[in-house]
């Protein structure tokens, strides 16, 4: 787990740019964050073993939020939705949201920040 409450962003290896410039933003307004805290079990086999799970890219302490972002591939959207389904289903009282990549392009745009590639 990486946590953060501003500048920290250099320290975390993000797994796409999109991550990186959304902590830069949380960093920017100084909330709390955590990146990958916590995986949670939606699968297991006859045996009990875990053979599916859900990492949300970030939680937000201060708000009891989870996000997980979809900008990357669109055509993951679907599996991610399906993944929050369960999550919900299994955790009801863990508070998830999504942002799907015009989510994320307009929050950009709001803080006048250029979206890059990998957000378009």
């Amino acid at each position: 787990m990486k946590t953060s409450r501003g500048g920290a962003t250099d320290t975390v290896r993000f797994a796409n740019r999109s991550e990186e410039e959304f902590a830069k933003i949380l960093d920017f307004y100084g909330i709390r964050w955590e990146y990958e805290p916590r995986t949670f079990p939606l699968e297991w086999d006859d045996r009990g073993r875990v053979i599916e799970s859900f990492n949300p890219d970030f939680y937000l302490p201060e708000c009891d939020l989870f996000i997980e972002l979809t900008t990357l591939k669109q055509s993951l959207v679907t599996r991610k939705n399906r993944k929050v389904r369960r999550l919900r289903e299994l955790y009801p009282g863990v508070n998830i949201k999504i942002f799907y990549g015009r989510d994320f392009r307009q929050l950009l745009l709001k803080y006048g920040l250029r979206p890059t590639a990998a957000a378009r």
